[in-house]
């Protein structure tokens, strides 16, 4: 398992924080997602074996609203 933290922009409410933790929970090898909307950021727990950080971020960007980066 590895983790990482995640810049999101773009969030300004409980909605938001869902449709960015709903985006990134749908991948396969996701363990846990914790998304912090004061600090517009996620903290995500997940098998690299399965799925790349990249991945992730990409899934995030799809959203079409929000921006993810390292």
């Amino acid at each position: 398992m590895k983790k990482i933290n995640l810049k999101i922009e773009g969030m300004s409410c409980d909605g938001c924080k869902r449709t960015v933790t709903i985006a990134i929970e749908d991948l396969k090898g996701i363990e846990s997602v914790n998304v912090d909307l004061e600090k517009k950021e996620a903290e995500v727990v997940f098998n690299d074996s399965v799925l790349s950080k990249e991945e992730i971020i990409e899934a995030v960007n799809n959203t079409g609203i929000y921006k993810a980066s390292e």
